[in-house]
């Protein structure tokens, strides 16, 4: 029997960082073929999602048209490029986040059942995030961390350490890539009194939700446009140069309102997100 996880064209399209409208545009140009149950409805197992972030890689990053994407699909030229192979974009590390997570939930005596129920996530998505460290969202990381009773920063490694530290440029690791475009690379090495990160938000990328925790936040807009919204209902539109500061308690999300990417250095102290 078939036991794969399997999932709709929206939480397929999310876990892709596309919307399901362009995946139903990417199926009429050739690009991917969902699996179709007897009443039509489209499905999408672990293959389809990888297959789709790299149609959505060639496409952004490289420019290609339909026709060129299917041709470098076929001869397969995008897996010694595309960024979602480990070795290309430092996420070598990142893979043990997810078991890392199932080991604390196991330990906490949960099922998956039970923290689908604690913190809203599918339980579909914890399962594929467990075993591939892919597939949540910004504040579904967030929120999941936070229930395991840990930080992401702990999960990626960064130990505690006294002295300096001096990472190069481009030499960032990085947490797991997300479902909504968001990449967060470390600019320290270890864990410290601050929590130090570059963001590069992908056109349209978000929080995806308000989350909040203890502690101070500072960011510094290095290129394109953020939307922030604290409480719920006071909005702050941030542009290149700018710099924002607020309490962490505070619910907050934000949004790339830029039609490219937006690079922000994003500190955090202390050490609680």
């Amino acid at each position: 029997m078939d036991d794969r996880v399997r999932y709709k064209i929206a939480e397929a399209a999310r876990m892709a960082g596309v919307s399901p409208s362009t995946l139903r545009l990417w199926e009429s140009q050739g690009l991917i073929e969902p699996i179709r149950t007897e009443s039509g409805q489209r499905l999408y197992d672990a293959s389809h999602v990888d297959r789709l972030k790299r149609v959505s890689w060639l496409r952004t990053e490289k420019g290609l048209n339909p026709a060129a994407i299917r041709e470098a699909m076929k001869s397969g030229e995008h897996d010694s490029h595309s960024p979602l192979t480990p070795e290309a974009d430092g996420h070598a590390g990142d893979k043990a986040i997810g078991p890392k997570l199932r080991h604390l939930r196991r330990e906490m005596g949960c099922t998956l059942e039970k923290v689908a129920e604690k913190t809203g996530i599918a339980v579909s998505l914890l399962s594929t995030f467990e075993r591939t460290s892919q597939g949540l969202s910004f504040k579904a990381l967030h929120d999941l961390a936070e229930f395991c009773g840990t930080t992401i920063p702990v999960l990626t490694g960064q130990a505690e350490a006294e002295g300096e530290s001096l990472v190069r440029n481009g030499e960032w690791t990085a947490w797991p890539p997300t479902s909504s475009g968001v990449t967060v690379q470390n600019l320290t090495t270890d864990q410290r009194q601050m929590e130090c990160h570059r963001f590069q938000l992908a056109p349209g990328a978000s929080s995806e939700g308000a989350y909040s925790h203890e502690g101070e936040e500072f960011l510094h807009l290095l290129a394109g446009s953020l939307e922030i919204v604290l409480d719920g209902d006071q909005f702050f539109q941030l542009r290149e140069g700018d710099s924002f500061y607020f309490e962490s308690r505070r619910p907050h999300s934000w949004r790339n309102a830029h039609d490219g990417d937006t690079i922000v250095i994003w500190v955090n102290t202390p050490p609680t997100f």
